[in-house]
């Protein structure tokens, strides 16, 4: 049956948006509204079948209190809860959108690098009710990475209907990122730099403006519907001594090595129970809620996001030893979440271990250094933006977000320092963050040409034609400017005596500069500007970025020295190699 037409006067308003900047900008906003709605939502949905499932708001806070639905079960109701979950979301995830399971992040980044900014409509539907089920029936997983997916499948949905040019899609998946994240954090400017730090993972002015957009839109949609309040109540900070500094640049290093660690025990897990998992995949989250109902009957405080239980640490409730054992019951709670089939984010629960490993951390340096360490809260604020930064590898997003926790500004230097070292410590440990090491075990690295690339693994110097005339900076600029005009694109190279390679000179700056009123004693050297070049040794996938901007004149080569010229690059030669390429 052949689709119905729409009605004209639609279709000019689909085309309106589709083309100009000003619906580019309705379409992030759009979006904005859309994930901010989803967000609200998605948290009510955690909370009714937490409530449902636990008969408590958050059972992390709870102790082993009994279900007052099911008081006869006393605490051993943790035990089915996980099972009951399994039960709803496995099947749902299986048999309508399979990337809904696991952590989502990875799978907008895939969309957006690999698949044009595509993401199948029904994700942002499953994806809510899995990760609410899960995180409801006590998995032990955040709510950012589902958010994300969420906001982002709303993303790519309204620019696929509209159709809108595939850089323009990428922009509005981002923008569905981002006010998945402002909306249900309340923290707008971490909402953006989520989105450009990790989905985009490309910084322009456009993109950061629609970002900032719908951001701002689905914070105001989130406070207008949960409230103006900070979704953790963290204590206040302040270095008291300068020596905490050197404390500070300490943690961050352990941070950075729990980060890279956590990631290891994540995906270990998971392929453990790859490998002891025979029966169908719809049934393994339900099956594997059984050994996560064990762990729950434990250490209750592993019971969903646990943010009540953070706030304790922080706020100095817990002995050492006792926030170690909740740093080890989280890595092993969120790892088997996620291992049998859990739909949820490590984004959460990475600030939990940082919480656990920051405030086991200040209060040993506190016994030990009394009058140096300060307050125990501290190190705990500045643990979870540690671990994270060195799980994800995004310090700008780590420090953006723990800013919008406390409004402390005080916070900043020594976050920076702990964040920066952390970041430093993964990078050394591990080519991969938590979440590009998901892609990789599947083939997939997003740092690489993309597979089949018409240009991948070629070289600008087999590709480059030969170097216009050059000309010389003594020239005199009356001289040169016939031989400017007379050139193919009003672009030639400037050399010295010698040869080597000073710049480039246009006819348009030669024309500005003559009708000025210049004498004759000006030289060619006085126009002469260095643009920006590529080597024989680039790859071609690399200077056509480069190419990019241009407009339309051309690049200098450089030989692999970067002195001297070796030829010059255009559009029409790269369209030439592709046609070699494509001719058989």
């Amino acid at each position: 049956m052949a689709p119905i037409p729409l009605p004209s006067g639609v279709q000019r308003l689909l085309a309106l948006l589709r083309e100009s900047k000003g619906g580019l900008l309705a379409l992030a906003l759009l979006v904005g509204a859309g994930a901010g709605l989803g967000a609200v939502a998605f948290r009510w949905m955690i909370k009714g079948f937490t409530l449902l499932l636990s008969g408590h708001e958050d059972y992390s806070a709870a102790g082993h209190a009994a279900n007052p639905y099911v008081p006869w079960l006393g605490r051993f109701f943790v035990l089915l809860a996980p099972v009951i979950a399994g039960l709803a979301y496995g099947p749902l995830v299986q048999r309508y959108a399979r990337e809904a399971r696991g952590h989502g992040v990875p799978e907008v980044m895939y969309a957006v690098a690999r698949r044009g900014g595509k993401i199948a409509p029904q994700v942002a539907l499953v994806k809510s009710l899995a990760s609410a089920l899960c995180i409801g029936g006590g998995g032990s997983v955040g709510r950012e990475g589902p958010i994300v997916q969420i906001g982002s499948a709303l993303g790519s949905s309204l620019g696929s209907w509209v159709k809108v040019a595939e850089d323009r899609l990428k922009i509005l998946v981002a923008c569905g990122a981002a006010g998945g994240i402002a909306a249900t954090f309340n923290a707008p400017l971490a909402g953006v730099f989520f989105a450009m730090e990790l989905i985009l993972r490309d910084f322009t002015a456009e993109s950061f403006g629609m970002v900032v957009l719908a951001s701002v839109t689905a914070s105001i949609i989130g406070r207008a519907a949960l409230g103006n309040n900070p979704f953790l109540h963290l204590p206040a900070f302040q270095v008291q001594h300068l020596g905490q500094y050197l404390l500070f640049a300490l943690l961050g290093l352990l941070a950075g090595a729990l980060g890279v660690g956590f990631t290891k025990v994540l995906y270990r897990i998971e392929d453990a129970c790859d490998l002891a998992w025979r029966g169908p995949e719809w049934a393994r989250p339900a099956v594997g809620g059984l050994l996560l109902g064990v762990l729950l009957l434990l250490l209750p405080e592993m019971y969903g996001v646990g943010y009540p239980v953070l706030e304790n640490a922080v706020g100095g409730k817990y002995v050492i030893g006792f926030l170690l054992v909740l740093l080890a019951g989280k890595i092993i709670a969120t790892s088997l979440t996620i291992g049998i089939g859990g739909s949820g984010g490590v984004f959460a629960p990475s600030l939990f271990m940082g919480a656990m490993l920051g405030s086991a951390f200040g209060a040993a340096a506190h016994d030990l250094l009394p009058g140096i360490a300060g307050p125990v809260g501290a190190y705990g604020l500045i643990g979870m933006g540690a671990v994270f930064a060195g799980a994800a590898r995004a310090p700008i997003t780590a420090v953006i977000i723990l800013f919008e926790l406390t409004g402390e500004y005080t916070i900043i230097l020594p976050l920076m320092t702990a964040i920066v070292l952390a970041t430093i410590v993964s990078r050394a440990l591990s080519g991969d963050t938590i979440y590009s090491l998901k892609l990789r075990r599947r083939g997939i690295d997003l740092d690489a040409p993309v597979p089949g690339a018409h240009f991948a693994g070629i070289k600008v110097g087999t590709v480059m034609e030969p170097a216009p005339r050059t000309l010389t900076g003594a020239m005199a600029l009356a001289e040169a400017a016939g031989v400017l005009a007379a050139s193919p694109h009003g672009i030639l190279p400037v050399t010295a005596p010698d040869g080597s390679y000073l710049g480039t000179a246009t006819a348009r700056t030669a024309a500005e500069t003559l009708a000025d009123g210049t004498h004759d004693s000006t030289t060619v050297a006085a126009i002469t500007h260095l643009p920006r070049t590529v080597t024989t040794d680039t790859d071609l996938s690399d200077a056509l970025d480069t190419l990019v901007d241009s407009d339309g004149t051309g690049l200098p080569v450089l030989d692999t020295t970067r002195t001297h010229l070796a030829g010059w690059i255009t559009h029409q030669s790269v369209l030439a190699s592709l046609h070699r390429t494509a001719t058989p």
